[in-house]
């Protein structure tokens, strides 16, 4: 697709709806005049735009929570947010495209604060998200589907962001059904980080005659541990750059049909090259060259925000402190920047002295820094470190952040908060969790007044779907209709605003009053949903997607043109 093309409309330009072209008419006073809260020029003030969305209910996810039903576009950015519909037939100068979106439910780009796209961009094969799968029936119809658009011979794969927990089977396919779906494909599917995981009679082939042999049982079974780790590492030695830009490109465009328009990515761990990297491990030097490859081309359809993950042991903290001297935090630009340090800073993720001594270091050089915490002692001895940092250099700006926070407590939000800090959230019990109590604790977290944001944690151990973050937040319930969350649930509103608005505080920097939000100035990323977001079953939320999705006015994802 030519810049050109992907500044207004993709190829057909269409959403079940078409497109009409606008003229070239004044704006004047009717457009200005509209009604209270519209957003746009003053009066007899005309406007130009290369992109109108009109006939919709765009919620802008303001301040006031606005529902506008025209948004204008114009190099990138929102220049209209209202609702006169004759802007939209005869308002805008420079004979914008405009697209009818039918009554339609739009909202603003989402912001997925903890990912880990660069990984899944990485991935060896063509991956296939499994999230909702919810029985072998349907791992194999997702497989049939995925091997129409794949070459023969090449690996269809699925690493992470499902669990076998979700099928109704409670176990992984076997190789004679991923034969029946994949007869011209090796396949590869490997649950979290590091298996169990299975094959089918090619990808056994292909296992067993790698330079180390893998073990493959009868029913394409591998274990979890050293096996998936070989399985794993003989995949990613067949890698080449090439592929490695096919996989960046598939994952921005899973994102966009998703509405997930911003990723601010976590990191991997470092690769050993050996049978005991997981699917987390990567080459941290190199991990990020496919992806600025692709924004180079002028090929990025989402916006990437780069986190350095480090884990050093030795107490004088020699590769962060290589990273503080060389590397700038906020350096690029609207479409990929570099971010903070986390989602580790040290390799005792939980405190001690080198994990102290890390997080000196970075306030000192003015980083945000991100944590995470996965248990009920975890979060109180970071905190605890944060204090003590906090005394020393104040870091009361610098919106440092604990992750997950299953169990984090009453008091040690309110400790957190009086530092400056914030904690994001997700879903990732939904595919495995159990009750009660899984967690987050949304309500009491946004009770307590703390910045909070809403992430996936995508794509190890969860989804990097925000409708299935959605969906368990909302209800409490993991994959197979259990509550595991019982008395934390929080609103649709609420929700939707972690994951756009909210998110603007974990950005920082200069991005933070250019997203999140439909407002004039702010950059146009718009999702428009193939179902109301707000009215929508409960059961249908988890499967909501993107008809369309834009970013920076340009369409990069078009559900009725989906090559």
């Amino acid at each position: 697709m030519s810049n050109e093309e992907r500044r207004g409309m993709s190829r057909r330009s269409v959403l079940r709806g078409g497109a009409a072209a606008g003229t070239a008419t004044a704006v004047g006073a009717g457009m200005a005049a509209g009604p209270a809260g519209a957003t746009g020029p003053d009066r007899d003030q005309t406007i130009r735009a290369d992109l109108v969305l009109h006939n919709g209910r765009i919620h802008t996810m303001d301040r006031r929570n606005r529902v506008v039903g025209v948004l204008a576009i114009r190099n990138g950015r929102i220049v209209y947010a209202g609702n006169d519909a004759r802007a939209a037939r005869h308002g805008f100068e420079g004979r914008p495209r405009t697209i009818d979106l039918r009554g339609r439910t739009a909202v603003p780009g989402l912001i997925d604060c903890h990912n880990h796209i660069v990984l899944m961009g990485n991935r060896p094969g063509h991956h296939t998200p499994l999230e909702n799968a919810y029985s072998i029936a349907d791992v194999r119809s997702s497989y049939r589907a995925r091997a129409r658009r794949v070459p023969r011979g090449e690996f269809v794969t699925t690493i992470g962001g499902f669990h076998p927990h979700q099928f109704t089977e409670v176990r992984l396919p076997t190789l004679a059904e991923l034969d029946e779906a994949l007869p011209h494909h090796p396949a590869y599917l490997s649950v979290g980080f590091a298996g169990p995981s299975v094959t089918n009679s090619l990808g056994r082939r292909f296992f067993e005659a790698a330079e180390i042999p893998v073990t493959v049982g009868a029913d394409g079974a591998i274990a979890g541990g050293t096996e998936t780790g070989k399985a794993t590492l003989a995949l990613r030695r067949t890698l080449t750059a090439a592929q490695r830009e096919r996989g960046v490109r598939d994952a921005m465009a899973y994102a966009a049909s998703l509405g997930v328009t911003t990723h601010l990515d976590q990191g991997a761990f470092q690769a050993t090259g050996t049978p005991a990297d997981g699917a987390a491990h990567e080459d941290n030097h190199s991990m990020h060259l496919p992806f600025l490859d692709v924004y180079a081309q002028g090929r990025g359809i989402v916006r990437l925000r780069i986190n350095y993950l480090h884990q050093d042991t030795d107490p004088a903290v020699p590769e962060l402190t290589a990273r503080l001297r060389h590397t700038y935090p906020f350096f690029g630009d609207d479409m990929v920047r570099t971010g903070a340090i986390g989602e580790f800073i040290a390799a005792s993720y939980s405190g001690g002295p080198v994990f102290l001594e890390a997080a000196r270091r970075s306030a000192r050089a003015g980083w945000r820094i991100e944590v995470h915490s996965l248990t009920g002692t975890d979060f109180q001895t970071q905190i605890q470190a944060f204090e003590t940092v906090h005394a020393e250099t104040p870091i009361s700006d610098l919106r440092w952040v604990v992750a997950h926070v299953p169990r984090i407590t009453p008091d040690y939000l309110q400790r957190l908060r009086a530092v400056g800090g914030g904690v994001n959230l997700t879903g990732w019990q939904y595919l495995a969790g159990t009750g009660p109590a899984a967690g987050p604790p949304f309500r009491t977290i946004l009770d307590s007044g703390i910045p909070a944001g809403m992430s996936s944690d995508g794509m190890q151990i969860a989804p990097m779907n925000p409708w299935i973050h959605a969906y368990y937040a909302v209800t409490g319930k993991n994959a197979r209709g259990q509550v595991i969350n019982a008395g934390q649930q929080i609103s649709r509103q609420e929700l939707l605003t972690l994951y756009t608005r909210a998110n603007q505080w974990f950005l920082g920097g200069p991005d933070e009053h250019l997203l999140g939000s439909l407002e004039v100035g702010r950059l146009g990323d718009v999702v428009v949903l193939d179902d109301d977001y707000f009215t929508v079953p409960v059961e249908r939320l988890r499967r909501l997607r993107a008809d369309l999705t834009v970013v920076g006015g340009a369409v990069v994802h078009d559900a009725d043109d989906p090559h």
